[in-house]
């Protein structure tokens, strides 16, 4: 019997409430502290009939009827009133997107003029996404870690990594990579020892992550249709990206990573690998010189996965740091790292595909 099935008596005893008077109901009516609390008076037996009985029935009900419950066995008790449910509310992008589609454009817009323009300026545009990229990377390891990569040689080295890819090909990556490297060892011996060897070591990591990889799209460009090599390496990792986003906002339910990147699922994965590979047979079918479409289904899931684990692979490290973005500098994406972090990883699988299917010419 719950709380609210208290009401008034059906009989008056001698302990039990007068006829004449109904109980309140409800949880706050407690009989055992009623009696302790004030004295009941003795009333005799009185059997209840005509209209002193209908009195009572009418009490009764009326008790009923404030108390919420019912008092007799008979009685069926009243179903509380539905309510009606709310509206669903419709899901929100996590960004601007006016802010992030009109910046996607205008950098798209630099991109093409220059890699069909002349092919130097592209070179150029690389070499600075890379030192700003890097100045991103490197102030956010001090802010948060107390990691002091010296950024000096890092960018001098990281530009010079891009310029000998392109000049030199993947021989010239190696051994800009190898005297950066250096670079950093001997700069930071300036400083006092302490902390030296995280310093150094994430100075390596740096120059790695972001100009070596970044140099396997400059050698993209050497080919004979090395422009279009280049806007199949974009147009696929930007498919990809734009697939996982659209499809798993829409029916993504299943996590894919949540302790890495919460917002991502596995059909956004799916979406990606679907729209790269459509894109990837067109491609190589219409652009790529001796191309074939089947070549573009692997290279889109290929790609679709190297973007997806460099994305999963920046995210760990922004969880590490304790941030959302590496930067502001572009309004609805963060900073030019947060739109590198699919581009780097995929450069060298499509560079190496590309030799493989077609060749380096």
């Amino acid at each position: 019997m719950n709380d609210s099935s208290w009401g008034a008596p059906r009989g008056a005893g001698h302990w039990g409430v007068p006829a004449t008077q109904a109980a309140p109901a409800g949880p706050a009516y407690d009989v055992h502290d009623a009696q302790q609390t004030r004295p009941m008076p003795i009333v005799p037996d009185v059997p209840d009939t005509g209209r002193d009985a209908d009195d009572r029935d009418g009490r009764e009900q009326g008790a009923a009827r404030l108390g919420g419950g019912p008092l007799f066995r008979d009685e069926k008790p009243q179903e509380p009133m539905s309510t009606a449910p709310p509206p669903p509310q419709k899901k929100r992008a996590g960004r601007d997107l006016r802010s992030a589609i009109g910046v996607g454009v205008g950098l798209g817009a630099v991109i093409v003029a220059s890699l069909f323009i002349v092919k130097a300026v592209f070179v150029g545009v690389i070499a600075v996404a890379v030192v700003v990229g890097l100045w991103e990377l490197t102030s956010r390891l001090e802010e948060r870690k107390g990691i002091k990569a010296p950024l000096i040689p890092l960018a001098v080295g990281g530009a010079a990594m891009v310029v000998a890819g392109y000049a030199r090909g993947a021989e010239g990556a190696w051994v800009a990579m190898a005297l950066t490297a250096l670079a950093v060892l001997v700069w930071r011996m300036t400083e006092p020892p302490e902390g030296y060897l995280k310093d150094v070591t994430a100075g390596v990591f740096a120059a790695f992550y972001v100009p070596f990889l970044a140099t396997f799209v400059a050698m993209l460009l050497t080919a004979d249709d090395g422009p279009q090599r280049v806007l199949t390496f974009l147009l696929l990792t930007v498919v990809s990206d734009t697939g996982a986003y659209a499809v798993g906002w829409r029916f993504g339910k299943h996590k894919l990573a949540p302790r890495i990147s919460p917002g991502k699922t596995r059909e956004g994965l799916f979406g990606a690998v679907a729209f790269a590979m459509v894109v990837g047979a067109l491609c190589m079918q219409f652009l790529i010189d001796g191309g074939s479409w089947w070549q573009g289904l692997l290279l889109g899931l290929a790609v679709a996965a190297s973007a997806t684990l460099g994305d999963l692979g920046e995210s760990m490290i922004k969880r590490d740091l304790g941030i959302k973005d590496m930067g502001t500098l572009l309004p609805g994406h963060g900073g030019i790292m947060d739109r590198l972090d699919s581009l780097l990883p995929t450069a060298p699988v499509v560079w190496l595909l590309l030799v493989l299917f077609v060749g380096s010419g």
